[in-house]
């Protein structure tokens, strides 16, 4: 049974709900005109295809890419800056950088589908310790985003059996020493059952196993079979190619690099053949070799590949593995409490779609920005899901520079002042708690995983102090060479009336309505704020920093002062310090 629709136009408020949670933030014209639009209108634009592939960085050191034709020693920026450039060259496609409006909301979701797949199928890039290999993987996540009409190659089942040979996925969890005989080597066959398909159950109303090795859904034993099922696969970081200058070992429904077997196409001499037997939790089913696929008895290329396909069948055979998965974008892109009533309803109905659709994300995602659900919006059930999770150092700050329109350089054209900006981004990530594409294990950054705190990991002492100086510096200014900064006196006119700039207590309601999630009955008179989404206190808080004690009436001296523009740095004085507080107030730091 699909989600319940949710029926009307959406309004301001839910349509920046929306915006925020599905794509990297929106722009006040975007929130006005998704405002007008029904959950069924605004998940058409939001899902608007065919968009372009992103435009390869250029090195500065070269002034050329490096991503497809390779990288030359003592040529090239050295390997920790490369890698660095593509963490910034990624962001910029968080931003929409360089993309036509028309395309640009679309574009912002295709990518918060292609970060929310990296928070499942984790890489840490200082062990692949290859911008080329990671990049690749990238690219990978981007064609299984935007599903719905690709073909039936292209889905999340499928994406399992792809990134178990992707060059990344074999350097970070070991597979490439993984060979027959002896003990296999086992860490990606443990995390594929455990993070990366099936998972160990609802957290915290999980019964325990019936025997040591016993996880529920599965046992030690099938990650013991599933290693075997994997193993012979070596790195190809040469990313060879043939004489025309192709790709030699590729995907060919994506055709992308991928690893190869040791040994050759022809004889994987380090696969182990023999026949596989899993636990009864898959009901004591046998992964075993397609003699069609054998080179008389030697394991080849292809029969290993078919093996891997054997075993991601059955694990997806396995219903709890559909309910991890749809547990999984719950998490990311609604919010992280769920029990079990949750779980037998939403998640199992979120699963049903999954799996009548051949395991595509989009047609999810689309039932789920449709529903009254994501907008808790059936009838007697309060907004609590608005303003209901901590932006992640990545939302804010890409959400910040998206909303206020802050452009970085072109990355095509003036590579250097561009990854200059992009460095100081990384660092601000990582000083918030973020090590951007450099998580502290395979399991992901804790927020999208860690039970219970989930979220609220992003928030520390240092953490939080950090996200205040990032806005301080962005509002306020900073000393820093290509420092990004809100023009915030350019920002007022070409978004607000004159009427209502010029009044201070009406800018700072207008501003509320796009700032913070919730914001409504907003009033500065204290007694009549029961049912404000902010008190009366917090306002007149905002109001006394905006208009400070520089003048005897100050409300009516900011009057003439903007509609005068007769003292234009005073006006950005107190437009500054207006913006400052409002988004360092603990309201701007959800969504």
């Amino acid at each position: 049974m699909p989600l319940s629709p949710l029926s009307g136009t959406l309004g301001p408020k839910r349509a920046a709900h929306l915006l925020h949670r599905a794509s990297f933030g929106p722009t006040k014209e975007l929130i006005e005109s998704f405002a007008n639009l029904t959950a069924p209108q605004a998940v058409a634009q939001l899902f608007q295809q065919p968009l372009p592939d992103p435009v390869l960085p250029i090195d500065a050191k070269t002034g050329k890419e490096w991503f497809l034709s390779g990288v030359v020693e003592d040529v090239n920026s050295g390997n920790l800056e490369l890698q660095d450039n593509f963490k910034g060259w990624f962001i910029a496609q968080m931003l929409s950088q360089g993309i036509p409006a028309n395309q640009s909301v679309a574009y912002a979701t295709r990518e918060k589908i292609v970060f929310f797949i990296h928070t499942v199928l984790t890489t840490i890039i200082s062990k692949v310790d290859d911008s080329r290999a990671v990049y690749f993987q990238n690219q990978l996540f981007r064609l299984f985003a935007f599903d719905k009409t690709a073909g039936p190659a292209f889905n999340f089942k499928e994406l399992a059996k792809k990134v178990s040979v992707d060059n990344a996925m074999l350097k970070v969890l070991d597979g490439y020493l993984n060979v027959k005989g002896g003990n296999p080597q086992e860490n990606y066959a443990r995390e594929l059952h455990e993070l990366y398909t099936i998972g160990r159950g609802l957290e915290g109303f999980t019964l325990p196993g019936t025997e040591p090795g016993d996880y529920v859904v599965y046992k030690e034993a099938d990650i013991q079979a599933a290693a075997r099922v994997l193993s012979g696969w070596d790195l190809d970081f040469v990313f060879e190619k043939d004489a025309l200058g192709n790709f030699i070992n590729i995907d060919p429904d994506t055709l992308l690099p991928r690893g190869k077997v040791k040994g050759s196409k022809t004889n994987a001499t380090a696969h182990d053949n023999s026949v596989k037997t899993l636990s009864d939790r898959f009901g004591n089913k046998t992964i075993q070799p397609d003699p069609l696929l054998l080179n008389g008895d030697n394991a080849t290329e292809a029969s290993a590949l078919d093996e891997i396909s054997q075993l991601i069948e059955q694990i997806y055979a396995q219903p709890e593995t559909a309910r991890n998965i749809c547990r999984r974008i719950y998490r990311f892109y609604v919010y992280h409490s769920i029990d079990q009533t949750l779980d037998d309803s939403i998640i199992q109905e979120m699963a049903s779609t999954f799996t009548t659709n051949g395991f595509k994300l989009q047609p999810v995602l689309e039932e789920l920005f449709q529903s009254q659900h994501f907008y808790d919006a059936a009838p007697g059930v309060n907004d609590d899901n608005f303003g209901g999770i901590i932006k992640s150092p990545l939302d804010l700050i890409v959400g910040t520079l998206r909303f206020f329109k802050v452009p970085l350089q072109d990355y095509t054209t003036l590579p250097a002042e561009f990854y200059e900006q992009t460095v100081g981004i990384i660092r601000s990530l990582g000083l918030m708690g973020m090590p951007f594409y450099d998580p502290f294990d395979v399991a992901g950054y804790d927020a999208y995983h860690q039970y219970p705190i989930y979220h609220r990991s992003w928030i520390s002492t240092n953490y939080l102090a950090e996200r205040y100086n990032f806005i301080n510096e962005l509002v306020m200014g900073s000393t820093s060479p290509n420092a990004l900064q809100v023009d915030v006196v350019n920002f007022v006119k070409t978004n607000f009336s004159n009427a209502i700039a010029s009044d201070a207590r009406s800018l700072i309601i207008e501003l509320a309505k796009y700032l913070f999630p919730v914001h409504e009955n907003l009033t500065y008179t204290t007694g009549a704020d029961t049912n404000s989404g902010l008190t009366a206190a917090r306002m007149n808080y905002f109001l006394s920093t905006f208009l400070g004690m520089i003048d005897a009436n100050p409300e009516a001296a900011w009057t003439t002062r903007w509609n005068t523009n007769s003292d234009p740095e005073t006006i950005e004085m107190q437009l500054k310090n207006l913006f400052n507080a409002m988004m360092q107030s603990p309201k701007y730091q959800l969504y």
